[in-house]
């Protein structure tokens, strides 16, 4: 019986050293109630060489810069966005309130005009001379033309000049001597332009050269045969 009681211990001392011996690394400490915790991560070890460490690192920094770059990028053109808004906005208000200066003035410029009518219309009322109805008449046309001047508006000359489709409207034509043809002879309404732009073209008669007696003979012979 003893012997196989120290067989049974020799046998147990032989499987104790054989166990691998493991020694619990992980952390162990306390909370702020007390309770002891472990600290179960467990450190990876790192495998990659230093100089591919110090890629990912360029390549992180980089990818940064170019958010950081876009990002302004952004921003300067929403802030260029505005104000070009700003900008167009300033320039449209300038532009009307120009436009509107000037219709003013114009509309200004018109109103001794209509006092020189008023009177007019009261003179003619009143059995006043006929001169003096004349008068006044001249007066407001000339009142007319000055507002126009002032506008930049001027008429375009017509009789004695050679018709221009551009400037005149032929509504009419007269028979006259050959150097004549295409002249303008007589003008009905006066036509008006401001700078380049045609305003209204002036309605005007043309002049039609009459044929010599030497050439209506040779016509007629023409058409005889």
């Amino acid at each position: 019986m003893m012997k196989k009681k120290d067989q049974r211990s020799a046998n147990m001392g032989d499987e104790t050293e054989n166990q691998v011996r493991v020694t619990d690394r992980r952390r162990v400490y306390l909370d702020d109630e007390g309770d002891e915790r472990v600290n179960a991560e467990v450190e990876t070890p790192n495998l990659k060489p230093s100089y591919v460490e110090e890629l990912e690192a360029r390549t992180k920094a980089a990818e940064r810069q170019v958010q950081e770059v876009q990002a302004r990028f952004d921003q300067l053109r929403q802030q260029l966005q505005h104000e070009t808004d700003e900008t167009r906005m300033r320039l449209n208000r300038s532009a009307d309130e120009r436009a509107e200066a000037s219709r003013a003035k114009f509309i200004a410029s018109l109103l001794p005009a209509m006092d020189d009518l008023d009177r007019a219309a009261d003179a003619a009322a009143k059995d006043a001379p006929r001169e003096a109805i004349l008068q006044g008449v001249r007066t407001i046309a000339n009142s007319f033309q000055n507002a126009l001047t002032a506008a930049g508006v001027e008429p375009i000359a017509s009789v004695g000049e050679p018709f221009d489709p551009e400037l005149h409207e032929a509504v009419d034509t007269e028979e006259t001597d050959p150097e004549m043809d295409g002249i303008v002879v007589s003008e009905y309404s006066r036509g008006f332009r401001i700078g380049d732009r045609l305003l209204r073209p002036a309605r005007v008669k043309v002049g039609r050269g009459r044929q010599s007696t030497d050439y209506t003979e040779t016509k007629t012979r023409e058409v005889s045969r």
